[in-house]
């Protein structure tokens, strides 16, 4: 598709690296956090800067190719891969800059959680990120973005002061709530919609570097315990207490199922202190990993449990209520996990989060209730179909539970325009309006899609 003439003349513009497919470096650069994606785009754009991401966008709109954009991390659905077009890759887009006196963070695309917590925490500073450190700022920040902090201070979206933006045009923008508001208000939730964002800068907070938290592990057959324990105490969590619950395997590869929890206590020790004690009085915990612990260091707790490299096929939905009956559902259902790296979660929102009106931002999950996402992984890809059959009979079995609502990062790779609907809702409409102006010929479209009106 691409001549040995318009990539020639591209060099002259793009200061990046270049990987074709004859290129030695092409199937390393190609390659994407789930193996289930397999794709060869016809070249791959590596950016070093903004200018490098408007010649990209300029020579894959000349070239009239499709287009995917790699950010810093890893999107389960692999929308970062296209078919014979253009990939354009910003993960060597690596600047972060931090100011303590005004608090704020400015980050290019391609840094990652963890890059940005290493320079944040410097100051004692934090903005809500990511629960996996190698997870990319720029895709978590653009569908919402959920972590421990967000009952204290919102989602990642809601920390987003200004972002600047290359559209399909090859025009440079800043979004914010003084220019570009229109746009600002969509990025905040909508995903890569509506051009390539270059960089963040995002409000941080007094947090850290030394927290209360940690992980707590019991035995599988006091899980519908766990659970109901995790429901009846979220009811009641300050803001600045984050929880998760999960059902999970040994690390050990052992296959053991195992129950937990996670706390991140960010503010008051004698808060977070109480509230750890509260959860040691129940039950025989097999592993109590809840102390003192760094905020890098709870951020990077589950990094081995989502390794790089492997099949995924996740599944996700909201619950407004944990009742009794998901519960058990849940956990007789995880029994039968053919994949001893499966997992299931439950990840609290309160607090702040719930605060915003729905329509503040593009993000629109903003109801007290547990985020469910089942995390398939395997990796043989002989098991294919054992492991995406279950969750697929997974996911129907919770689907009653569900309130409606999704999280548009963890939509996965069968998501389709009623995907779309249930992440946007009531919010769907004037965002179309948003792509309508600023990407008409749907020039975006490898994502989570947003129709232009």
């Amino acid at each position: 598709m691409f001549t040995e003439a318009n990539i020639s003349a591209l060099r002259g513009s793009f200061n990046g690296a270049i990987h074709l497919p004859e290129s030695e470096s092409y199937d390393a650069s190609r390659r994407l956090y789930n193996a289930m994606i397999d794709r060869r785009p016809g070249v791959i754009l590596v950016c070093g800067g903004t200018s490098d991401v408007v010649s990209a966008v300029n020579f894959a709109r000349e070239n009239k190719a499709e287009v995917s954009v790699r950010g810093g991390g890893h999107n389960v659905a692999g929308k970062a891969a296209c078919d014979g077009g253009v990939m354009i890759d910003l993960s060597a887009m690596k600047g972060i800059h931090v100011d303590p006196a005004r608090r704020t963070a400015r980050a290019q695309a391609g840094v990652a959680w963890g890059e940005l917590n290493r320079e944040t925490q410097a100051f004692g500073l934090a903005t809500t990120g990511g629960v996996i450190s190698s997870t990319g700022i720029a895709g978590l920040t653009l569908g919402g973005g959920i972590g421990y902090l967000m009952g204290r201070f919102g989602v990642a979206a809601d920390n987003l002061l200004s972002a600047q933006i290359v559209t399909a045009d090859g025009a440079i923008l800043t979004a914010s709530n003084e220019e570009n508001p229109d746009l600002f208000w969509a990025l905040r939730g909508g995903g890569g919609n509506f051009g390539i964002v270059t960089s963040f800068e995002y409000q941080l907070h007094k947090v850290g570097p030394e927290i209360l938290g940690g992980l707590i592990m019991f035995p599988y057959d006091s899980a519908v315990d766990v659970l109901k324990y995790f429901r009846d105490l979220a009811r009641s969590l300050p803001d600045e207490i984050g929880m998760q619950a999960g059902l999970v395997h040994a690390p050990d590869g052992s296959g053991i199922p195992l129950s937990g929890m996670i706390v991140c206590c960010s503010g008051s020790k004698e808060t977070g202190q109480a509230h750890i004690e509260k959860i040691r009085q129940f039950g025989s915990p097999v592993m109590d990993g809840l102390g003192p612990i760094t905020y890098e260091g709870i951020n990077s707790m589950l990094d081995e449990s989502m390794p790089r490299g492997v099949c995924n096929y996740w599944k996700s939905g909201f619950l407004s209520d944990l009742p009794d009956a998901a519960i058990e559902t849940m956990v007789d259902g995880f029994a039968k996990c053919p994949s001893n790296m499966g997992g299931m979660f439950l990840e609290h929102f309160h607090g702040a989060a719930t605060r915003v009106p729905v329509d503040a931002t593009a993000f629109g999950l903003r109801s007290t209730g547990d985020n469910f996402i089942l995390v398939s992984q395997w990796a043989d890809p002989s098991q294919n179909e054992a492991n995406i059959s279950w969750t697929r009979e997974m996911y129907a079995a919770m689907e009653p539970f569900f309130s409606g609502g999704m999280y548009v990062n963890y939509i996965d790779v069968d998501g389709d325009q009623r995907s779309v609907q249930s992440a946007y809702g009531s919010n769907l409409s004037r965002l179309r309006e948003v792509k309508r102006k600023y990407d008409p010929s749907n020039f975006f479209h490898l994502n989570q899609n947003i129709l232009p009106a």
